[in-house]
């Protein structure tokens, strides 16, 4: 998927379930998302690209336009993460959810 990142296994096993982007966008998340992971400093973009051992290879400018001009929208992923963590958690089809 991305030749200059190795993402665990269980990570993109994660991801996947957040598909909510195009392709490209996608493999830009995983990045800056396992880098988010990784990472020991700040949850900057630079933080994000050093964790994931990308900050010499792709250019900021990547990462960046993901947040401010990719096609993807915040909502969808959030109920798309919702469903996510509903299905993950539920102890069985059709149980009540309750939330506090």
């Amino acid at each position: 998927m991305l030749p200059d990142l190795t993402v665990p296994a269980s990570l993109l096993a994660v991801l996947e379930n957040l598909r909510a982007f195009t392709t490209p966008t996608f493999a830009t998340f995983t990045a800056l998302v396992t880098g988010l992971v990784a990472q020991t400093g700040k949850g900057t973009v630079t933080g994000m690209l050093t964790g994931a051992g990308l900050a010499r290879t792709w250019s900021h400018d990547r990462a960046h336009a993901f947040f401010s001009r990719s096609a993807w929208n915040a909502e969808i992923l959030g109920i798309v993460l919702a469903h996510l963590i509903v299905r993950t958690f539920l102890a069985e089809e059709g149980a009540p959810v309750t939330v506090g």
